[in-house]
């Protein structure tokens, strides 16, 4: 049987993210909807839509792993590809001091600012973004994939623990 060439393997990934994404689409439409037409309902229970915010961008983060394992799984033998894929995650886990310095700005964590969301958002799904470099670092087979990908993880890591730490220290020196 012959093997179905690497083109083509990409251009099934692709497509498959490109359902991922629509999906995604649908469903933050339908939520958008949700709010819209009862509007009444969130102002009642707006922490409990909150919660289903998040629900829906944890959903959406691990439907986006499903076609990355799969991407993994093709370019892994590949140490060209796989050191691109591993330089665009170092590039990715920058964001996430980045949204956390963003967010240390008073007029962005305390306004309504666009800004201020998409740096939570990215906070928030970092642990969905550790998942992802785990098994890419898992995967890797090559000694600069292997090292990109190890750094980008400890980037995410060390940034999530940071964030953590000043979350706990915020609420204590609130506190008391």
């Amino acid at each position: 049987m012959k093997p179905i060439p690497l083109r083509a393997q990409l251009g099934l990934v692709a497509a498959s993210y490109a359902v991922v994404l629509a999906t995604a689409a649908l469903l933050v439409y339908e939520r958008h909807l949700q709010y819209v037409n009862h509007p009444d309902d969130v102002a009642a229970a707006g922490g409990m839509y909150a919660a289903g915010d998040w629900m829906l961008e944890i959903f959406i983060g691990c439907m986006l792993l499903v076609p990355t394992f799969v991407l993994l799984l093709v370019i892994r033998k590949s140490e060209n590809l796989y050191t691109g894929y591993s330089r665009i995650l170092l590039g990715l886990s920058l964001t996430a001091p980045i949204c956390l310095g963003v967010l240390r700005i008073p007029a962005v964590n305390q306004g309504t600012m666009v800004l201020g969301e998409i740096c939570m958002d990215r906070l928030l799904c970092s642990p969905i973004v550790i998942v992802g470099l785990v098994v890419s670092r898992l995967l890797a087979r090559f000694d600069r994939a292997k090292r990109l990908t190890l750094y980008a993880l400890l980037i995410e890591v060390l940034t999530l623990a940071l964030t953590a730490a000043l979350f706990i220290f915020a609420a204590r020196a609130h506190r008391g």
